[in-house]
């Protein structure tokens, strides 16, 4: 919970005089004005604010030029440093077709991320590809193995990756809402197998690893609580919720609720660890985007502009804010921009929902998600 980040420093005392004047000074003090009670500020450094660029690697590659609020070009990191991001969250897959997003590339870009003192946040999708509440394929080199060589292949590849990337935070899978490694890990088929090997991604952590926070990570909010009572004997740290309103529903309440909810019975803190809203319906490629009907947006509140995708972002942020027990939130694409050219049709699905407009400079909500106004 948030209370545990929070610690009465106990070393300070006053001898009898001191205080004397101390309780003096604060009387009169008082006298004169009333001052209210100080609340830490939402963009304290304790919070988690994050955002996932896991494809920059291969963006980087074509030499886009991102722009910071002002119009000038600037490194995508340090355009983010300057917006109060405190962490990046990278997806690991384990041999994927092209390299991206592969162990090399990944433990490179981490290196890069601490030099420069942001915290790093991995998502394992214990696959060759992406994994989530459709797909949980195990990797090719893990195939046709038995159970009890899976698990300890996954206990090892884990204990690999936490060793030599050494991440802040780690996600035991990505959107696990129906297992991982199928069909061994199937949560409903195979439970009992599902749960062998979830635990022994979290016994690798924990043994190689002392302050490395395990997050398990469930896609939206209907049937989260199931989820969370069916792992609630894995070792872990924090709760982590997918939501797009596209998929997850348009009630904010819903997922305030939610929030509240698991915090509370299972005393974990809870963090968002993907959202993402776009700013526009109009494309800049010819890849067919995931978001572009009015039907998937919450209207009339938040359009689709650099306004509305502001809005809910901040949104989004103060309702964490608001759970106690909330302790960041994480914005997925932000740097998916059209990288290949107006008429590529096998590159972004997502650049009128990343960060930065169709002109690659950066928009207000990531202000907000840094904290500003």
């Amino acid at each position: 919970m948030m209370s545990k980040m929070i610690r009465r420093d106990a070393s300070y005392f006053f001898s009898g005089s001191l205080l004397w004047v101390w309780v003096i000074c604060c009387f009169v003090a008082c006298e004169n004005e009333v001052r209210p009670v100080h609340i830490p500020d939402v963009g304290s450094s304790a919070l988690i604010k994050a955002v996932d660029i896991s494809s920059y690697p291969e963006i980087a590659l074509s030499n886009a030029n991102y722009l910071n609020v002002l119009g000038e070009v600037e490194p995508l990191l340090d355009i983010l440093k300057e917006e109060e991001i405190n962490t990046i969250r990278l997806r690991l897959w384990i041999d994927p077709s092209n390299g991206h997003s592969g162990f090399q590339e990944v433990r490179t870009f981490s290196n890069e991320l601490k030099a420069q003192g942001f915290k790093v946040w991995l998502s394992l999708h214990y696959s060759d590809t992406w994994a989530d509440p459709g797909q949980q394929s195990p990797p090719s080199q893990w195939q046709n193995l038995s159970f009890e060589v899976l698990a300890d292949s996954i206990y090892h590849y884990t204990e690999k990756v936490v060793a030599e990337i050494r991440p802040d935070y780690i996600q035991l899978g990505n959107e696990i809402n129906s297992g991982l490694l199928h069909p061994f890990g199937h949560i409903t088929d195979n439970r009992e197998g599902f749960l062998q090997l979830l635990e022994q991604t979290s016994a690798a952590v924990r043994a190689t690893s002392s302050d490395c926070e395990i997050i398990i990570h469930y896609a939206g909010i209907t049937g989260a609580e199931w989820f969370y009572g069916v792992v609630d004997s894995v070792d872990y740290d924090i709760i982590g919720l997918s939501y797009y309103p596209i998929w997850h529903g348009k009630n904010l309440d819903s997922l305030s609720v939610t929030m509240q909810q698991l915090a509370t019975v299972h005393d974990k803190d809870v963090v968002i660890a993907e959202t993402a809203y776009p700013f526009t319906l109009d494309w800049d490629d010819y890849t067919n985007n995931i978001v572009g009907l009015q039907e998937h947006l919450i209207l009339p509140i938040y359009p689709a502009s650099p306004g509305g995708q502001s809005d809910f972002v901040r949104d989004v942020a103060d309702r964490v804010h608001a759970v106690d027990g909330g302790i960041g939130y994480c914005y997925w694409g932000g740097e998916l921009i059209a990288w290949k050219g107006p008429q590529a049709t096998d590159a972004s699905p997502w650049e009128n929902q990343a960060l930065f407009d169709f002109n690659y400079q950066a928009l207000p909500a990531l202000s907000s998600l840094g904290g500003g106004e």
